[in-house]
């Protein structure tokens, strides 16, 4: 047997792998001072047919351990589909149970999205001519600040900002982009040419080149959450936020979502601005619609669960959403996706998953519209 996590986005350290029955495991923190750790991504080669019996000795350490409850880890032979595999969190540890049916398998704690993919994603969009590709400069290991402008040559055109894994873990906010985008340039859906008609796409797919191909949950390369450094991101060693809140001082923002996963939270769900200290009514009200508008378009959406909002005034102004809402006086959010199931309709073979993190991208498109004559 031998197990490996020696590529892109991998993470696991083997303590001992002898027995298939009994094979140990511990998960490796990210660069920073909090130690954040939790996701994991490694593959097995062995017997087909083989039980596997993968044990994470320090799951019960990692950053968000009730994301381990009611959690099924990812499986996949061909690295394309990925299903859920029987997995159990017992005594502070994850325990992942599998039979393969090929000798070779990933497990991931959702499925990857490597650099290559994100490559793949910026060549195919910029074949569109309407679409400009340009680097906003260089992350702290070196990597390139991807931004894709979709029909932005007018300058009196809405500012629709969208941005994805801050947290390099969260994947699902890169599947989420390639669904937005897929459907933001199909030059026969009738909403996306109404929507670019009056707007420009600013498209991030990775905010974090460096932590996604690290296999960091949380942070970049220093060792930072870009998450929290939005107020005043520093160009040594947050390049990213740095980067890319200047270029939005540049064009200005009229929208802007921010996509995220969560890891305790079964459900699809809106963490809004509405506590910044200088809120807007209509930057409620906007949320509002907008939420309403996804909620029509595409039901695996809700706004019954999610995070408590921040008293009046409270709100932190280090957050992208936040510190987005308050300076460009625009509408303002994160969007977060499970890394479990949807609990409201659950996948027993899938579980929340890559196509419908890319069909609910695609959905965003009908609640911008929904919006998109208010914006301004």
């Amino acid at each position: 047997m031998h197990i490996s996590a020696f590529f892109d986005s991998g993470n696991i350290e083997v303590v001992s792998a002898e027995d298939p029955n009994d094979i140990r495991l511990r998960i490796r923190k990210d660069e920073g001072p909090e130690g954040f750790f939790q996701w994991f991504h490694y593959r097995v080669t062995g017997e087909a047919g083989e039980r596997r019996r993968m044990v994470i000795e320090n799951a019960g350490e990692a950053s968000y351990t009730k994301g381990w409850e009611d959690y099924r880890a990812c499986a996949s032979y061909d690295r394309e589909t990925w299903f859920r595999v029987d997995t159990s969190y017992e005594n502070g540890q994850l325990i992942i149970d599998h039979v393969p049916a090929c000798d070779s398998t990933y497990y991931a704690y959702f499925a990857p999205y490597g650099r290559d993919r994100h490559h793949d994603l910026i060549a195919r969009c910029q074949s569109d001519p309407r679409v400009r590709v340009e680097v906003l400069g260089e992350t702290v290991d070196g990597d390139a600040m991807d931004l894709i402008t979709i029909g932005g040559s007018d300058s009196s055109k809405l500012k629709i900002w969208a941005i994805a894994r801050q947290h390099p873990g969260e994947t699902q906010a890169e599947f989420w982009m390639e669904g937005f985008l897929a459907r933001a340039l199909d030059p026969d859906d009738p909403v996306a040419k109404a929507v670019l008609a009056k707007a420009a796409l600013y498209v991030v797919p990775n905010m974090n080149p460096d932590g996604s191909r690290r296999g960091h949950l949380r942070t970049n390369a220093a060792g930072v959450n870009l998450n929290r450094v939005w107020a005043d991101p520093n160009p040594e060693t947050s390049p990213e936020v740095y980067h890319v809140a200047a270029k939005m001082r540049s064009t200005g923002v009229d929208f802007s979502i921010d996509v995220h996963g969560d890891e305790g939270l079964p459900y699809n769900f809106i963490a809004g601005a509405d506590g910044i200290p200088d809120v807007e009514q209509r930057q409620i009200d906007l949320r509002i619609a907008f939420e309403a508008a996804l909620r029509q378009s595409n039901p695996d959406f809700q706004s019954e669960h999610g995070y408590p909002k921040a008293p009046p005034g409270k709100a932190n102004l280090s957050m992208c959403s936040t510190q987005i809402a308050s300076a460009h006086k625009c509408l303002a959010m994160t969007l977060e996706m499970p890394f479990k199931d949807n609990a409201n309709s659950p996948d027993e073979q899938f579980g929340w998953s890559p196509n419908r993190c890319r069909k609910l991208g695609a959905s965003c498109l009908d609640a911008i519209y929904a919006v998109l004559d208010d914006l301004r």
